[in-house]
């Protein structure tokens, strides 16, 4: 483990709680150890480091990312996901490999909503236009895909943008339509999806009540969420 590893798992341990620890175990639970750290302690963990270790390069990070995100360990994991929320500037549209295989197997709405909101959104209003198209292509095939946290994070990934008045509202309404094309065979299946979608047309309506979805979609929605509320 690099000494940039160590520190903050050192760290994270120092801040567990059984309590917290048996607690989120039961509500969270999904195959992973819990240390009991907060969030706040993870994020002021990530802070510390970037004090102790300053400067370090785009491959660092991700590097330290993915060390981080090998442990199953969900503080560890939500390091991750700070460390990289912290250095948005350093990421390109290449690192959307690393990033999609964080959410096929985060597989918590705790891990894949902030790596979505937080993470993978911001960094792509970043990029310029041509990284940026690329990176909207990735966003589409996401939408399409089986793994249903795919699609949730391709539909969660534009929020901060559309609530401050950007982002791309039109490639939004596409990976909706494309995620409610796909076959759902479970509930969870429908509603982790379909929370994401409503989640953001929420939000949006807050700020820009002038954004309308298209009937075609807005009808898709609404049988979509039917079919949930009959399962």
């Amino acid at each position: 483990m690099s000494d940039a590893g160590e520190f903050i798992d050192a760290a994270l341990q120092r801040e567990s709680s059984w309590e917290r620890a048996a607690e989120w175990e039961e509500r969270l639970g999904n195959g992973l150890r819990y240390y009991g750290a907060s969030v706040g302690a993870v994020r002021g963990t990530i802070r510390n480091a970037g004090r102790r270790y300053p400067g370090l390069t785009h491959d660092e990070i991700t590097g330290l990312s993915s060390e981080l995100w090998a442990v199953p360990v969900f503080e560890r994991r939500l390091a991750a996901v700070v460390l990289l929320q912290s250095n948005l500037r350093l990421l390109d549209n290449s690192d959307l490999t690393r990033l999609e295989g964080f959410v096929r197997s985060a597989r918590l709405r705790e891990l894949v909503d902030p790596l979505a909101v937080d993470g993978v959104g911001p960094m792509i209003e970043l990029l310029d236009a041509v990284e940026r198209e690329r990176a909207d292509a990735v966003l589409g095939r996401w939408a399409r895909e089986d793994d249903l946290w795919l699609r949730r994070a391709a539909v969660l990934s534009p929020l901060r943008a559309l609530k401050s008045g950007g982002g791309d509202w039109d490639g939004f309404v596409r990976r909706i339509g494309d995620a409610l094309r796909r076959p759902r065979e479970t509930e969870a299946d429908q509603g982790a999806v379909d929370e994401a979608i409503s989640l953001v047309l929420a939000e949006v309506a807050k700020a820009r009540p002038d954004l309308k979805l298209p009937s075609s979609v807005a009808e898709g929605l609404v049988m979509a969420r039917a079919k949930a509320g009959s399962q």
